[in-house]
């Protein structure tokens, strides 16, 4: 029984750590990005597919972290429900209210990861437009 306790302890931290340090690469990314879009100079790029690859460079992860986060998510959610069914089944005696806590316990890594996927693609649609308006601009420049 407490074996299965801290199974479920390290599956619901172990993946609510993944999901924050997911957070944390997407944020910073987000950030490198912006400064080099402020700094950046269209003109010193001699072909579009230089400056497009430039300006993509880390689009890649922040839009993995967007689709993968809810998927960690569930899996943490499932496991941690796997876990909570494999307390009831023990043979114990075991309360209703154990059981819808652990319940509601797993379905915080589905949250966390929601949020994070949220506020992923946020992050990365901003990024896409900004690469989309330096493009343009490159292109202005060019005629």
């Amino acid at each position: 029984m407490q074996d299965v306790e801290n199974l479920k302890h390290l599956v619901d931290y172990g993946v609510i750590a993944l999901l924050i340090v997911m957070s944390f690469i997407a944020v910073f990314f987000f950030i490198e990005r912006i400064i080099f879009y402020k700094r950046i100079d269209v003109k010193s790029y001699k072909t579009k597919k230089s400056l497009d690859v430039a300006l993509t460079k880390h689009l890649t992860i922040i839009g993995t972290i967007a689709s993968n986060a809810p998927y960690i998510g569930l899996l943490g959610t499932v496991l941690a429900i796997m876990l909570t069914f494999m307390t009831m089944g023990s043979g114990e005696d075991i309360d209703a209210s154990k059981i819808m806590e652990s319940l509601a316990l797993a379905l915080k890594a589905t949250a966390v990861g929601l949020v994070v996927a949220i506020i992923s693609m946020v992050l990365y649609n901003i990024l896409s437009r900004f690469a989309e308006v330096l493009e343009s601009q490159y292109e202005t420049t060019e005629v």
